[in-house]
């Protein structure tokens, strides 16, 4: 029976790619992302489920779960795999617009779904959510404050929600990919990983035996030295 999948950030750089390679697989997904027209081209080429979604609207984050959980039945595994980066500045730049915004989709929009996610799995004693953090949470870098500060939030629960959704039999893993050459960057960087790279690693933790969770995948492009 094919597994259903809840993926955010669908319409871009990894995300977009580990929905075109579950899909392949065969499972049933549910994409989301900001931009219809990308939404829809990433339908059109899948067969993949989804709507739009703003991710800073909390009622809108719990409302897309329901969206989701109805078209598909159930939700086998949830990736929260959507991120905003606002940008280096140092912490004396930063304003509040941008503080909050980072906050709501880089840590409260994953929160939430995680919420949803576990109230349906831990009925069941079954599901996979895997949160796509970044190995910035795996060390520090100067003027990266804002972002850093939310990935680390995220870092945190995903180690906690580790401990309670087991209980459930739930499993749980905090991906930790390093550089990434997609449109995140405003420049391009053929010497990072490839989206598709990124993409079948996260896509690995879904295939390992029933009786295996890996709990953190942490991965980086050669180049890469910041641990």
């Amino acid at each position: 029976m094919s597994r259903t999948v809840l993926v955010t950030g669908a319409t871009r750089g990894i995300g977009r790619e580990v929905t075109k390679q579950l899909c392949a697989q065969g499972f049933t997904v549910f994409a989301t992302g900001r931009d219809q027209s990308l939404l829809d081209a990433l339908k059109k080429e899948t067969g993949c489920f989804g709507a739009v979604c703003d991710l800073s609207d909390s009622d809108a984050v719990v409302a897309l779960y329901a969206t989701a959980q109805k078209i598909l039945g159930s939700i086998d595994v949830l990736i929260n795999n959507a991120g905003f980066n606002p940008g280096k500045e140092p912490v004396t730049a930063v304003d509040v617009a941008r503080l909050d915004a980072s906050y709501a989709i880089n840590f409260r929009a994953p929160y939430l779904l995680c919420r949803e996610a576990l109230k349906e799995m831990s009925a069941r004693k079954s599901g996979h959510i895997l949160n796509v953090v970044s190995t910035v949470a795996r060390t520090s870098l100067e003027n990266y404050s804002t972002y850093s500060a939310m990935k680390y939030a995220l870092h945190g629960f995903t180690l906690c929600l580790i401990k309670e959704a087991r209980q459930s039999g739930v499993k749980v893993t905090g991906v930790y990919p390093g550089g990434v050459d997609t449109e995140f960057r405003d420049i391009d960087r053929p010497d990072y990983m490839r989206p598709e790279s990124a993409a079948q690693m996260i896509i690995h933790c879904l295939n390992a035996p029933d009786d295996v969770v890996v709990h953190e995948l942490v991965y980086r492009p050669m180049i890469e030295s910041n641990f």
